[in-house]
């Protein structure tokens, strides 16, 4: 419960704008419990991307609709984006990272080596990152007026 209030608070604000008083508020607990099971704000930052890596695994092996794991995934790359923009190191806080090695074991079968099939990997999340948080601005800017995805 805490992890659920603490991400969507730093998806809405960033962790720099979000304290942990902010997350036990919202979360009906204790600011004191936080810092005691999970620690300071860097150790809730890690926590939380962990949590939504697995999160977003559960919700990809399920029936869920797409558009609750459209979701979860809307929501991580917020996180991440928030985290990263106030100064966080989310490439060593966050342990896990499930979703991109199952992207990247994909994309070991299209090429010759592992580098490759990484930074193919690596080139593609870049492109979805981009679209996710610059998708208006690139439209206003290029005229793409319309939903479709480029190049459709």
């Amino acid at each position: 419960m805490v992890l659920t209030h603490a991400a969507d608070l730093f998806a809405e604000r960033g962790p720099a704008a979000t304290s942990l008083r902010d997350v036990a508020e919202r979360s009906g607990v204790n600011a004191g419990l936080i810092f005691r099971h999970i620690g300071n704000k860097e150790a809730l930052v890690a926590a939380v991307l962990d949590f939504l890596a697995d999160e977003l695994v559960t919700a990809r092996g399920t029936d869920a609709p797409e558009e609750v794991i459209e979701a979860h995934v809307e929501r991580s790359w917020k996180v991440i984006a928030r985290a990263l923009l106030d100064g966080y190191d989310v490439g060593a806080l966050q342990h896990r990272f499930p979703v991109v090695e199952e992207l990247v074991e994909a994309a070991r079968q299209r090429h010759q080596d592992d580098h490759a099939a990484r930074a193919a990997t690596a080139d593609a999340i870049a492109l979805q990152l981009g679209w996710r948080l610059f998708g208006p601005f690139l439209r206003a800017a290029t005229g793409l007026d319309d939903n479709r995805p480029p190049g459709d």
